[in-house]
């Protein structure tokens, strides 16, 4: 743990639209100073500089950066198919991580990850998955931790972006670089906050998939069943008009609803409003992954998205993948979580 009076020295690496998303973090934050940024377009890093930190120092590569920043810590924005080489770069400097999600687009890396993070003295790994630290999602997680609701008995969540229409052109649309297009990039954010909440893992699942003339998925209609034979509706679509994230947690006892940011829980036909802090939901809480970060290296706080929760949403988002491929049922490994 650090010590208060510290400043955490940090490295933007990649400075896109989370990039900035985080450097305004860091900004707010005074227990952070960013120190250096890199982008492939230099001009976005300069920019970035400019509006948040005109003394740090801007590097032409990653590679550049990573030899010769002086920090503490990296804040990783680059698209997915980069995360495990730079994670390996900051981690042999010593420095903590704060990566996006995914973690990795290949399971070798992100077990190989795993490895690394086994030794709870070494750095700290934490994935920027937002909704573990959204009021509304920790109060769903204990609701159901808390044995109250009873047993689950089925989960539905339905999720759509306009998200089709602004990846032309951007590596978000390259089958390479960005594996399951929306599934796999917001679409992880979704499935984790399943597997968060509930602490259920998938077993089976059955997916209809479709690009709509993207490179990338863009739909995913699946089917899945988690432990215990918990029934799983998920439905993932990225070519709305509108942004829409609604989950739905049937239990023995009552139902959890969270429908537009609003938290319900349903008894004999009443709903009832659960209350939660409004400053903690959305792309604007302040309870974030940066905030997450910082409590967690200055304060010993719990990490919410520690590295290992990144595996039974690969493995997933790899299934339904699979599944829409061949139209047909996918089981997944046991003993892989």
């Amino acid at each position: 743990m650090r010590s208060r009076s510290d400043t955490l020295r940090v490295a933007v690496v990649g400075c896109g639209r989370m990039g900035l998303a985080h450097c305004r973090r860091l900004y707010e934050d005074p227990r952070s100073e960013i120190v250096a940024l890199t982008d492939q377009t230099r001009e976005v890093a300069v920019d970035l500089g400019q509006r948040f930190t005109p003394n740090a120092v801007v590097y032409d590569s990653v590679d550049q950066l990573f030899a010769s920043a002086e920090a503490d810590a990296a804040v990783i924005c680059t698209p997915t198919a980069f995360h495990h080489k730079h994670i390996g770069k900051a981690r042999r400097r010593g420095w903590h991580v704060l990566c996006e999600k995914p973690l990795c687009d290949r399971r070798d890396d992100l077990l190989e990850l795993l490895d690394l993070t086994d030794d709870q003295n070494g750095p700290l790994l934490m994935v920027g998955y937002q909704r573990r630290f959204w009021s509304t999602y920790r109060r769903i997680r204990a609701e159901i931790t808390s044995g109250r609701l009873g047993q689950v008995k089925s989960i539905t969540s339905t999720n759509t972006e306009r998200w089709q229409q602004t990846i032309q052109g951007t590596w978000r649309d390259d089958p390479l670089i960005n594996v399951g297009g929306f599934i796999g990039d917001a679409g992880s954010h979704k499935i984790d906050a399943i597997f968060y909440t509930t602490g259920l893992l998938p077993k089976n699942v059955y997916a209809v998939t479709d690009r709509w003339d993207s490179n990338v998925e863009i739909q995913c209609m699946a089917t899945a069943e988690l432990d215990e034979g918990v029934p799983l509706q998920l439905n993932l679509i990225g070519n709305s008009q509108t942004f829409v994230e609604d989950l739905h947690i049937h239990c023995e006892e009552a139902d959890i609803l969270l429908r537009q940011g609003q938290l319900l829980i349903g008894r004999n036909n009443r709903f009832e409003e659960l209350q939660v802090d409004r400053t903690e939901i959305g792309p604007e809480s302040v309870s974030n992954p940066i905030s997450g970060f910082l409590n967690t290296l200055f304060n010993g706080a719990e990490n919410l998205a520690p590295a290992s929760c990144a595996l039974p949403v690969f493995d997933f988002t790899q299934a339904i993948l699979e599944s829409g491929r061949m139209r047909g049922l996918v089981t997944l490994p046991r003993g892989t979580f």
